[in-house]
């Protein structure tokens, strides 16, 4: 029985909260933001148990912030809509103005590099003093990328540095706003002698920006 009049309408609220009260929910729709995946897919590249990862794939259907469709024997897996993705970066950025714990935790596994942000790098992608390099699969890049971004995954890197040598600043992203690739990669270069900084918010938060994608 309602304890209050309008509380059938805030229980139907508390469903989307109750989807994305799990750390493991959250990291799921950041790596079904950067492209559709199936099951599988989606469990290797977020480092969760299969079926964990089906678990709670059930949960983000039930609250509709998924979809998936059939493709032979298997389910790919995306985000219910773009809708979704601005209201994840607003999400996260609504909490990273809200929790000190939240930023030290950031700061404790990204470092404190300073980065280039979307609107800098979108001013300079035309610049011949900048390389930007995506440091994801090889898969994740031909999904869709930065513009004029070299495809470098992040185990290629160490064997390509001296063709990325020169006095061009390199910005480095991975998949989100919480990977630790593209800081790994700009320590690496930058212990070799290369001007490097990563970009913010990685992949997602290029493509949450609204910046233009090349597939």
């Amino acid at each position: 029985m309602a304890t209050f009049p309008e509380e059938p309408i805030y229980a139907q609220l508390a469903r989307i909260g109750k989807a994305l009260a799990s750390p493991v929910r959250l990291r799921l729709l950041d790596v079904l933001d950067q492209r559709e995946r199936t099951v599988e897919e989606l469990a290797q590249a977020a480092g969760i148990p299969l079926k964990n990862t089906s678990a709670q794939l059930q949960q983000l259907r039930a609250a509709h912030l998924v979809i998936g469709r059939r493709e032979g024997a298997h389910v790919r897996y995306r985000l219910a809509g773009e809708e979704v993705s601005r209201f994840l970066g607003d999400f996260q950025s609504f909490a990273d103005g809200r929790l000190a714990d939240l930023r030290d935790a950031v700061r404790h596994r990204l470092g404190s590099l300073e980065g280039v942000s979307a609107d800098e790098l979108a001013a300079r992608l035309e610049d011949p003093g900048t390389v930007v390099i995506d440091v994801r699969s090889a898969d994740e890049y031909a999904a869709g990328h930065v513009p004029g971004a070299v495809s470098v995954p992040m185990a290629e890197l160490p064997g390509r540095l001296r063709e990325l040598a020169g006095e061009a600043e390199i910005v480095a992203y991975c998949g989100g706003p919480y990977c630790v690739v593209s800081p790994e990669a700009v320590r690496l270069l930058r212990a070799h002698g290369q001007d490097a900084r990563p970009l913010d918010g990685g992949f997602l938060g290029w493509r949450r920006a609204g910046k233009p994608l090349e597939h």
